[in-house]
This record gives structure tokens, sequence and C-alpha cells, in this order.
């Protein structure tokens, strides 16, 4: 497999994540809908989050089970350095926003679509919008994790299982790009076109950089930082997805709805089991 169809493939499976998004400017949607559109998000991002800790602790295992004792401290450092600061400085930065608003959001500081109002003067934009935001940035890193493991296929020569990452990869990314637009679904303001285009590019283009980055370049101790950083912005945007479901629905429809999430995040991941990965 040639340069230009690895990147070609990579750039496809970070593509669908586009199929998910028109979701976003769905109206009329009911609290219940809304509710379990966020709930499934929420098992999809659980999902991820396994997955990609798995990959970032993995390698720092190996290490420790060989006994490798500088190499364990190095990887464990960049484990613990990209999970704190994926998941830290997504906290913070949403603390610091909030205090910049002139008025407080209800509950206890959890961004939900039941607490809406502009700050035009400031952000322009509703806490809807910025959750759509913090998942597709949290997603962006996944998916540049995922296209390294793309792209360092190819580049070792194993082109069935580069061709099989992007099969699998890319049925994540379609179910990824439901869960970036969970809370915009029956927003007040419905989305334009462009800013359901800009949240593909923040989740979906990582994938292509990824691919080109790993083609190029292999590096453990890079896919472990990443992998980190990935799985603590996950986990900070599971934990406001959850407030969501708090203020909107009942706690049984959200169980349904994580349980349903979790369903198509392992279902899609069994096809790279099948083939043999």
């Amino acid at each position: 497999m040639s340069t230009a169809q690895t990147l070609a493939l990579g750039a496809i499976a970070g593509f669908t994540i586009f199929l998910g998004l028109p979701i976003g400017r769905m109206q009329n949607v009911t609290t219940g809908t809304k509710a379990f559109l966020a709930a499934t998000a929420t098992g999809v991002l659980i999902f991820l989050f396994w997955d990609v800790m798995s990959g970032a602790v993995g390698p720092v295992e190996t290490a420790l089970e060989e006994g490798r004792g500088g190499r364990f401290a190095w990887l464990a450092f960049l484990l613990t350095a990209g999970f704190f600061t994926g998941l830290m400085s997504l906290v913070y930065y949403d603390t610091w926003m909030k205090r910049r608003r002139r008025r407080a959001f209800l509950g206890p500081g959890a961004a939900s679509t039941a607490e809406f109002e502009h700050d035009h003067h400031f952000t322009g934009m509703s806490p809807a919008r910025w959750l759509a935001i913090f998942i597709a940035t949290g997603i962006g890193l996944h998916n540049f994790s995922e296209g390294l493991a793309i792209g360092q296929s190819a580049a070792s020569d194993q082109v069935s299982l580069a061709i099989v990452l992007i099969i699998g990869f890319g049925l994540h990314n379609a179910t990824e790009g439901l869960g970036i637009c969970a809370p915009l679904a029956g927003d007040k303001e419905r989305p334009s076109w462009g800013f359901l285009g800009l949240l593909g590019l923040i989740g979906g283009a990582p994938t292509f950089f990824g691919t080109l980055v790993g083609q190029f370049w292999v590096n453990e101790p890079v896919s472990i930082l990443f992998f980190a950083l990935a799985a603590g912005s996950i986990l900070y945007v599971v934990m406001e997805l959850l407030n969501v479901g708090r203020v909107l629905a009942s706690k049984t429809l959200v169980t349904w709805g994580v349980l349903f999430g979790l369903v198509l995040g392992f279902g899609t991941d069994f096809i790279l089991v099948a083939a043999g990965v």
C-alpha cells in the first residue's frame, strides 16, 4: 500500500464522523430523547475510555514486567502527566469560563443543555455548544491515537491490519459523530452547518494527521502520551454528560442510554476481533 493510499484511507476513516453530525440540527426534540442521546454518547465514550486506557497502560505494564525500571518510570510519568493534563485542563478551563459568565448555572457546576444562557460579549456560545466542543476535543485526541495505529501498521507492511483498523475506526467514528452532537439536539438555537463542520474537523481530522505521523514516525512514548491525554479528556466529558442526564431525565432512562452506547462501542470493536486483529 502506497503512502498516498494509506493517507487517503486514513482520511476516510476520520470523515465518517460527519455521518452523525446532522443530528445536531434536529428541532422539537423531547427532553427524554435528548437525555437518551446524551446517555448513549456517554456509553460510547465510556467504551472509548476503556479502549484508550488499555492502549496507554499496556506498554507501561510490559516495561514493569520486563524489569526495565528506568523505562517503566519514564512511561508511567508520561501516562500520569498526560491523563492529568487531559482531565484537569478541561476542568480548570470550564471553571474559568463559568466565572466569566454573569449568571451562575443551575446545579453544582455542571453544564447542561437545560442551563441555556448566551453571553455574547464573552463567548457567544451556549453551554450545549461548549460541551459539544469538549466532546469533539476528547474524541479528536483519541482519533489521533487511532491514526497513529493505522500509519504504523502500514509503515510496518501490515497492510491487512491497516485496512481492518481503518474499517473498524471508521465505524467507531460514525457513532462518535452522534455523541458529539447529542447535547445540541433540540437546542434553542439550531447550530449552523459551519459549526457542525468545525466539530467534525476537531473530532475527525486528527485521524488523518495521526495516520500521517504514524506513517513516518513510530514512537511508543508519544502514543502513550496521546492515549493518556485522550483518556483524561474523555473522562471529563463523561462526567459532564452524566450531569446532563441527571438534569433531564430519570436514572432508568439514562442507564438504558448508557447501556445502548456501550453496546454500540463494543459491537463495532468486535469487528476487529472477528477479523483476527
